[in-house]
């Protein structure tokens, strides 16, 4: 049986970045965009919590950060889905391409 490294952690870091990377950039609809965004900082997270456990055993730095940044994107999410909220009820759609004007 092959024991989980850290390039495994890391690979899986590095795919949910680029999964939420290329959903960011494709997507036309808002809570699309939204949901990759969170993949790419779950991603980040996962990269931060490797490198605090493989690299330095002592210090908690890579924790405090990914704890920091489930806070951060906890608001993000709550703004922006204020800010689309309000969008939706001036244009209707949840459609990108029709906030080109914004």
């Amino acid at each position: 049986m092959q024991e989980i490294t850290m390039y495994h952690y890391l690979f899986l870091g590095l795919l949910l970045f680029l999964i939420g990377l290329f959903g960011s950039i494709t997507s036309k609809h808002i809570i699309k965009v939204l949901i990759c965004i969170e993949f790419i900082l779950t991603g980040v997270n996962i990269n931060f919590v490797t490198f605090a456990t493989f690299c330095d055993n002592v210090q908690l730095d890579g924790f405090i950060m990914a704890l920091f940044y489930v806070a951060i994107g906890a608001v993000e999410l709550a703004v922006a889905l204020y800010i689309f909220y309000l969008m939706y009820i001036q244009k209707e759609s949840e459609n990108i391409d029709k906030y080109g004007d914004l």
